[in-house]
């Protein structure tokens, strides 16, 4: 059973890294429909989780896809040039709709409505935004958003690796949030950013980052490299112990069964939700001023 468990976990978690990567490389179109889907789907599972009712659930999923087509637009090349008018378009509809979310429970019989507000805005937030913010950094450069999942994989594998390590000391390693993850060490930590780092640098050898680089000839590459990968390393574990305490919170060990072995999407896809903002924003600091 052991080895099936595992044979199981393997394929499964193949199967998510070629998706992932092959959204990103093959098509713009492709990448659209996989992660616009994945957005619906971490959004249905934060609302199960917070036992939403049926309605609010459908209109934070369908308010997670038209935000995440209305930063998809600029992305497509047919859609370039009507991409302005119709994003800020939609992005107007989006607002109604989260308006009318809100104004809905003054005719609903919820004994909190006030709880079903936080819920709806909490998923837009925390889970609908990063993934929308996702198009921002394909628009840059589509190896931007695939440096983002290389290095959160990489940094998950190195701090495992060290923390299964350290812990066989005689006093064992130093835990960072017992109570939210009880697996996680300093040690593990440190040994997974280095790694992230050592692994953004050998990025930046192979041009990942050069659109970062080529308008600023004075930037270093593997410096640019470095730093980007401490974001997503730093943010990418924040992501995840944010999602451990909402799960520790509730009760629940998996968010889903989307992945057999890996649990559900939210499981998957947690390390982004501040990874992505986080390397959004170094970007923008890259590209405007240049640091």
């Amino acid at each position: 059973m052991a080895l099936n468990n595992f044979t199981q976990r393997t394929l499964s978690g193949a199967l998510y890294v070629a998706v992932v990567v092959a959204s990103i490389l093959v098509h713009p179109v492709a990448f659209g429909i996989v992660f616009l889907l994945v957005s619906m789907l971490a959004v249905r599972e934060f609302h199960q989780l917070m036992q939403s009712p049926s309605r609010l659930t459908a209109l934070a999923m369908v308010a997670a896809a038209w935000l995440f087509a209305a930063l998809w637009m600029p992305v497509y090349e047919p859609c370039t040039e009507i991409a302005a008018p119709l994003t800020i378009t939609l992005l107007f509809v989006y607002m109604l709709m989260l308006g009318g979310g809100l104004l809905a429970e003054l005719w609903g019989k919820a004994e909190n409505p006030i709880q079903n507000w936080g819920h709806l805005l909490q998923s837009q937030f925390m889970i609908a935004l990063p993934f929308a913010l996702m198009n921002a950094l394909y628009f840059i450069d589509k190896y931007l958003l695939l440096a983002v999942f290389v290095l959160i994989w990489v940094n998950d594998s190195g701090a495992y690796c060290v923390g299964v390590l350290t812990a066989k000391r005689k006093n064992g390693n130093h835990k960072m949030f017992p109570r939210v993850s009880p697996k996680k060490s300093w040690e593990g930590l440190f040994g997974g950013i280095l790694l992230a780092m050592g692994i953004g640098a050998l990025l930046a050898y192979f041009g990942w980052f050069d659109q970062l680089t080529d308008p600023y000839r004075h930037l270093n590459p593997y410096w640019i490299g470095v730093l980007f990968a401490l974001f997503v390393a730093v943010f990418g574990t924040l992501g995840d112990l944010v999602e451990s305490l909402m799960k520790r919170t509730i009760g629940v060990k998996d968010s889903g069964r989307f992945l057999p072995g890996h649990g559900g999407v939210l499981d998957r896809f947690d390390s982004i939700l501040l990874a992505v903002p986080a390397t959004m924003a170094f970007t923008i600091l890259i590209l405007f001023f240049c640091l």
